[in-house]
């Protein structure tokens, strides 16, 4: 049964994938104190001990996936990386250059000193930075190299080796030295900062009366008496003099037991029935002064929860506060606000900024929400279809653009297929952001291309050097671990003083932008515990977006650096 499973594995190496896959991806699951080794590294290891078996993969399959894979990784970060290069994000979109640079110059120093090949340096970059992308542009590099093909297979398999063995410390050690040594770096402490940071965001709103701007939002009947403070005031007026108990909406009225249509120049009268909606503390002090019934037909109003994508620029950069103002805004409630290609969550607060491609989650009748759809942008609702019309062709122009090479010294430079589809993943993700009428990806298919697209690649990457990987191993020992641990930790030491002397972040975000910088969302995660907030974050998507680029990029400039 063994024989049969083996040779069966040898002729059918998509088996071969797909059992590694599975294998990988339980293994990431594993945790170490608050980290998971993640489906990377999971992947990379099964993929080693499945190539014990000696499977030969054509090329081809590893090509296409690791495509898929940095489009997507261009795609997600299309908005914040061209918002950040243009905007007001300049001074974080260079604090991630600055650092990612330094990433880069460290593992050049341990290459240097050690001696090490072009294979571990490659792998140096990409497991002490966590980039596992720089292996695909490493590769393409080092197949470009003029030299024999014994010896450009001796160093793509040194690649992984490398990468497995400094991989852990680059994800625990990023997380130990941000939460644990940033604060202490730059002399704060971080959860007083993060708090004194919402109360300044508050507006004069007590602090994190942002945070749950629907979750205890309702509507009720109320049926107005002589004394009630509304009658004789127009709906417009009532509602703006509540403001100081919160905001209130009239989603209905019935008079003399009729509903009627209204408007904001509606007066109310004694015995009208008013359906309101409001966060259920505002209810629960309007009902001491209002008489509470029931009305099914009043409060029977068409609602839905809609996650709105912001593409009008006229709003990007408006506070939520100047955004509550505008008359479209009437009725809605603000859930949630989601940015970057990792989903960030940022914090709802009065003056918390607003980005285009933020995806803000909004509640209210279907008329109001829609009413902010066609103010904003467009509602980002569920659907399975991905305009693969233009993601083909975006993928086949920027590989081509990528393909172009031109000799510097004898030396071919090149961005490669690869890094050609990584560009233009990120200008189709920004198209898509501003002009939302094509180039469509759903959640769940980006996912794929970017989770299995790279993780298929890692795999045959494991099983093709799953032969050498002991004699690699053997071969450069187990001290590029220490030099990891440099590579890792130079730059992440340096990154907080940066971001505070030069750069001058405030002190809450600070740590964020360096997590950002290093494309480290478990370390932000980190801090955000410390901090009890996640302030931090607002500091993390635009150098995240940056960063996430350049790094990738870093995998062929190692290369020629190198050689």
């Amino acid at each position: 049964m063994i024989d049969f499973a083996v040779l069966s594995l040898r002729e059918n190496p998509e088996l071969a994938i797909f059992l590694t896959l599975s294998i990988g991806y339980w293994l990431g699951k594993v945790r170490v104190g608050k980290f998971e080794l993640g489906s990377v590294t999971g992947v990379l290891l099964a993929g080693i001990l499945v190539g014990q078996l000696n499977i030969e993969i054509a090329p081809l399959v590893k090509s296409v996936f690791f495509i898929m894979f940095l489009f997507a990784v261009g795609y997600g970060v299309g908005p914040q990386f061209v918002r950040g290069i243009a905007t007001d994000g300049a001074p974080q979109a260079l604090f991630a250059v600055v650092i990612t640079t330094l990433c880069l110059l460290s593992v050049y120093a341990a290459v240097k000193i050690q001696g090490y090949d072009v294979g571990f340096a490659a792998g140096l970059l990409a497991g002490s930075q966590t980039i596992s992308a720089s292996i695909g542009l490493a590769t393409d590099a080092i197949n470009k190299l003029d030299m024999p093909a014994d010896e450009i297979q001796k160093m793509l398999d040194h690649i992984p080796v490398a990468y497995a063995v400094v991989y852990l410390w680059g994800t625990i050690g990023t997380g130990l030295i941000l939460s644990v040594l940033g604060p202490k770096l730059i002399g704060v402490n971080v959860e007083e900062e993060c708090k004194r940071y919402e109360k300044e965001m508050s507006g004069g709103q007590p602090p994190g009366s942002g945070q749950t701007a629907w979750r205890q939002v309702e509507m009720r009947a109320f049926e107005l008496q002589a004394d009630s403070r509304v009658v004789g005031k127009t709906v417009g007026q009532a509602e703006k003099d509540l403001l100081d108990e919160g905001r209130v909406f009239t989603q209905g009225i019935r008079r003399n037991g009729e509903i009627i249509d209204f408007d904001d120049n509606t007066v109310f009268q004694v015995g009208d029935i008013v359906a309101a909606s409001a966060k259920r503390e505002v209810m629960v002090r309007l009902g001491q002064d209002a008489k509470e019934v029931e009305d099914r037909e009043l409060l029977d109003v068409p609602a839905e929860r809609v996650n709105v994508v912001l593409t009008k620029k006229a709003f990007a950069g408006k506070t939520i506060q100047e955004l509550a103002g505008e008359k479209f805004a009437r009725g809605v409630y603000l859930n949630k606000i989601t940015r970057g290609a990792t989903s960030v969550d940022i914090p709802i607060l009065p003056k918390t900024q607003l980005h285009r491609a933020d995806i803000l989650t909004v509640v209210g009748t279907t008329k109001d929400t829609q009413r902010v759809v066609d103010a904003m942008g467009y509602a980002d609702r569920p659907t399975d279809a991905t305009d693969m019309v233009w993601v083909g062709l975006a993928i086949a122009i920027g590989g081509l653009i990528g393909a172009i090479t031109v000799p510097v010294s004898g030396v071919p430079i090149t961005l490669s297929t690869s890094g050609g589809a990584l560009i233009a993943g990120i200008l189709l993700g920004w198209l898509r952001g501003v002009h939302p009428t094509f180039g469509r990806v759903p959640a769940g298919a980006l996912w794929m291309m970017n989770s299995v697209g790279l993780n298929v690649f890692i795999a045959i990457v494991g099983i093709s050097s799953g032969p050498t990987f002991i004699s690699g191993l053997q071969e450069v020992g187990f001290g590029i671990f220490f030099w990891g641990i440099f590579a890792t930790s130079v730059p992440m030491l340096l990154a907080p003083l940066i971001g505070k002397y030069i750069f001058k972040f405030d002190p809450a975000i600070n740590l964020g932008c360096c997590g950002g910088a290093r494309t480290s969302t478990a370390s932000v995660a980190m801090v955000g515990d410390v901090a009890k907030s996640n302030v931090p974050m607002l500091g993390y998507t635009v150098p995240y977006a940056v960063a996430n680029t350049t790094l990738t990029l870093w995998g062929l400039v190692i290369v020629l650096m190198v050689t």
